[in-house]
């Protein structure tokens, strides 16, 4: 009996290799992506994966999946434990060091916003995909579709499920929380400037998402700065609730939206006067707005701001 069950177990053991093999090439099949330029097929699973976005970033380390590479610069302070150390340094947002990626032949490229238009030169050297988000269609739905997307090319679908349901389940508890509590408006400063930002804008989310009604109807949203307005002009729309993004903040230098508010003026508003002012984590409002654990920190901060007054 022992001779016989020796004599089959290289035969039995040489099946379950053949088998695993056959699991893993069903597992390692090519994925066509969908993006805002066109189409990219991803042979198996990227092990390599280069982003030039750092809400990229932030969705793949709420999936759980590694990055090899990543900008330089601008990262945001909310993800400082996430950054693993011996990054590639893939160059700037603006100006990725093509050479360097070249070098490194990543599996795969992410591109996003303030790098997409790279899209064209880095596809040249790698598998590249681009996860930028229209703000006007829906920036909830946007950072949903990229999990969902991200998780078919990384087979951690189930993964993504979980983080969308939390996400839907925070944007209900926020919405629910801001119901009847009067009206708000967005507001950007930069180097002493006061700014506004509309339902076109990065953080539209506050008021397509959240029914948070804005006491402006039009609104010229710039890039940077937003829609220029003065304190007089703050006081006389008035607002209930104020959310605040420090642009100097956000890309690095030091904050003073909280003493640019406070003056005389602005003392005289409802939201100062009943303490409804809520400040934005900066970086993630103004460099990571469609990145997941970005959505998850303002949301938070909007369901305590709102929680407070009630």
């Amino acid at each position: 009996m022992n001779i016989t069950n020796s004599f089959h177990l290289p035969a039995l053991l040489s099946a379950a290799a053949v088998s695993l093999a056959l699991t893993a090439g069903a597992m390692a099949q090519d994925v066509t992506i969908t993006h805002p330029q066109g189409e990219t097929t991803i042979n198996g699973v990227p092990e390599k994966v280069f982003v030039i976005d750092w809400a990229a970033f932030d969705n793949l380390t709420a999936l759980g999946v590694e990055v090899a590479g990543a900008p330089g610069s601008n990262a945001p302070g909310y993800l400082a434990g996430s950054i693993p150390s011996g990054l590639v340094n893939v160059g700037s947002l603006f100006e990725p060091d093509f050479e360097a990626i070249a070098a490194e032949q990543p599996d795969l490229v992410i591109v996003a916003g303030r790098s997409a238009a790279t899209y064209p030169t880095v596809s040249e050297i790698a598998p590249t995909i681009d996860m930028s988000v229209s703000n006007v269609e829906g920036i909830v739905d946007g950072v949903k579709g990229n999990l969902e997307t991200l998780g078919e090319i990384f087979s951690v679908e189930a993964k993504a499920d979980k983080l969308i349901a939390a996400l839907d389940a925070k944007v209900a508890e926020a919405r629910d929380l801001a119901a009847d509590e009067g009206t708000g408006l967005v507001i950007v400063t930069n180097a002493g400037n006061l700014g506004i930002y509309g339902p076109d804008s990065r953080v539209a989310w506050v008021y397509n998402e959240l029914g948070i009604p804005s006491v402006f109807d039009e609104v010229d949203d710039r890039d940077h700065g937003g829609d220029a307005i003065s304190f007089e002009y703050l006081l006389e729309n008035n607002p209930d609730w104020l959310f605040v993004v420090d642009r100097d903040a956000g890309v690095g230098n030091e904050g003073a939206a909280r003493q640019l508010l406070d003056n005389e003026l602005i003392h005289q508003t409802t939201f100062w006067q009943n303490d409804q002012i809520i400040y934005l984590d900066p970086q993630a409002a103004y460099i990571t707005m469609h990145g997941y654990s970005g959505l998850m920190l303002m949301l938070d901060q909007i369901i305590e701001g709102f929680g407070s007054a009630q």
